[in-house]
């Protein structure tokens, strides 16, 4: 069967032309299809950062410092031990100001107010740590970038990173 100069069907196997529509909406399902993927890896990103921020404060809150220090990429905890002024230490309060902004460079950064005290001095402190959290697409991972925050020592005032 030919087709005619210039035509734009093909013959089917049944003797009937076909246009490009079955391409074309094979086509807009693959893009369709791609997009879709690259929104539910965001969305998984997204959730990712929410449990690691939340596991980070429940962690300072509660007094699980070498858990908080698991939150630290392996780069950035070398030795592995907690800072001396986290012997004392006692965090009465973690208020997040800013909820994690995530950037085009897969970082996010969140601003949190801490309260504490050291329990030697009864003194209670506040410092305003600004968290910086990177994504590690190897491990699949948000790792704190910035830190442990810097906790003011006794008769020191007010702490901001």
């Amino acid at each position: 069967m030919a087709q005619p100069k210039g035509s734009t069907q093909w013959p089917s196997s049944t003797g009937r032309k076909l246009g490009f529509g079955p391409l074309l909406l094979a086509v807009l399902l693959t893009g369709l299809w791609g997009v879709g993927c690259a929104v539910v890896e965001k969305d998984r990103r997204a959730v990712a950062l929410q449990a690691a921020t939340n596991g980070y404060q429940s962690a300072l809150r509660w007094g699980y410092y070498e858990t908080a220090l698991g939150f630290l990429h392996p780069d950035k905890r070398k030795s592995g031990e907690l800072p001396a002024a986290f012997a004392q230490l006692r965090v009465t309060g973690y208020d997040v100001t800013q909820p994690p902004v995530v950037q085009a460079d897969d970082s996010a950064t969140q601003v949190v107010v801490i309260d504490y005290l050291f329990e030697d001095a009864q003194v209670v402190k506040q410092l305003t740590d600004r968290q910086v959290w990177r994504w590690d697409a190897v491990t699949n991972t948000w790792w704190l970038d910035s830190g442990l925050p810097r906790f003011a020592p006794i008769g020191t005032g007010r702490a901001t990173r």
